[in-house]
């Protein structure tokens, strides 16, 4: 039996580049599309999983992560489409893209970043090599190689020793045991008017007030995700906390009532760490599998709370907490009901790593070798 198709172990960059691609929405939908599916095999989602979610065909998933294995994070800008000839050789065109990706400072020049006319200038007096290029046909040229005009930033590495061990016990239990639950927190779910979309005639969408009260605190989803019976499934809860975490722990071991092993797949919160859940986990053949400090990816729930964000809380406004409470679980059965059917809409396609809903917290990263 063949193994299944899965991309191979990502990088901190990698997963940085696909997030960023993700947050921007469809502005291009190959690559949304490319990257929504990179990330979702990364997080343990096998290929028909992920043709239902983003409505595409299990060939082309396929394709997608076998190109990504092969080539990198080039394979989001695939190059279907001919031209006219080059005018510059490919020699050439590397000459330029070096100078044009060097630091000016490195080239004995007295200025911190280069400018398009800036590096056509440098290019027609470089010594030894004199190259004639215009500043559009600069630009095109550098937006083919994937290079763009960015703020710089800081970068940080997975601070944690024990990634690549952790990241193997989640690959091994995706692939070899069939009693595996993701688990997380989705929130914090405020009362509030929360703008959307929707279908309407043209230049009158529907509208939700703008101006409201805090005065019905948050909540917390704590949901469960059965990787192998596609079905998800939570509570609403007033805070995080070990508590919690353990009643929802509970009710994964019962509906496993028969006492086999259950592998949970869940990140590093200190309420999913406490000494009563390690000790009841032990006791009721339950093991935690933590995902690496920075790598919320690698869980396969992340893949799934976008549509519940998009089709229970964007352009809702909820009276109080039950009535919003009683929306999400009227979801979560339609979704449980309809998981296998080929026709699941938009909730799926429009998925969103949870990530994103983390807006305060970028991180950046090192220039990535899109050649990799």
């Amino acid at each position: 039996m063949a193994e299944p198709v899965r991309v191979r172990r990502l990088t901190y960059q990698e997963v940085q580049k696909l997030q960023q691609v993700v947050r921007r929405g469809s502005t291009n939908s190959v690559r949304y599309r490319r990257a929504m599916m990179l990330l979702a095999s990364a997080g343990g989602n096998r290929v028909p999983v992920i043709a239902r979610l983003l409505q595409a065909d299990e060939d082309t998933v396929r394709d997608v992560i076998h190109r990504f294995n092969e080539i990198g994070l080039a394979c989001l800008d695939p190059r279907w489409a001919g031209g006219r000839p080059r005018q510059l050789s490919h020699d050439d065109a590397d000459f330029v893209l070096q100078k044009a990706t060097t630091r000016p400072t490195k080239l004995g020049q007295p200025f911190t970043r280069w400018s398009l006319r800036i590096v056509v200038a440098y290019l027609r007096k470089s010594h030894g090599r004199v190259i004639r290029i215009g500043r559009e046909t600069l630009r095109g040229l550098l937006a083919r190689r994937g290079v763009t005009f960015q703020r710089t930033k800081t970068w940080k590495d997975f601070p944690d020793p024990e990634r690549e061990a952790k990241l193997d016990r989640i690959e091994e239990v995706l692939d070899r045991f069939p009693d595996r639950v993701a688990f997380d927190e989705f929130g914090p779910l405020g009362i509030r008017p929360t703008g959307g979309s929707c279908w309407a005639t043209q230049t009158r969408p529907d509208r939700v007030p703008a101006a409201y009260r805090r005065t019905h605190g948050v909540r917390y989803f704590h949901g469960c995700y059965s990787v192998g019976g596609d079905t998800l499934w939570g509570v609403n809860r007033r805070r995080k906390g070990v508590a919690n975490t353990l009643a929802a722990l509970k009710s994964i071991r019962a509906a496993r009532p028969d006492g086999a092993p259950i592998y949970v797949i869940l990140d590093n919160l200190s309420a999913h760490k406490g000494a009563d859940i390690r000790r009841w986990a032990r006791k009721h053949k339950v093991e935690l599998c933590f995902t690496p400090t920075y790598a919320s990816w690698a869980n396969p729930i992340e893949a799934h709370f976008g549509p519940l964000r998009q089709f229970t809380i964007a352009n809702s406004h909820h009276p109080n907490h039950t009535v919003q409470t009683r929306t999400l679980h009227a979801y979560l059965r339609w979704r449980n009901a309809n998981a296998r059917h080929r026709h699941v809409l938009a909730a799926d396609r429009r998925e969103r790593a949870r990530v994103r809903s983390k807006k305060g917290i970028r991180w950046g990263g090192r220039p990535l070798n899109t050649a990799a």
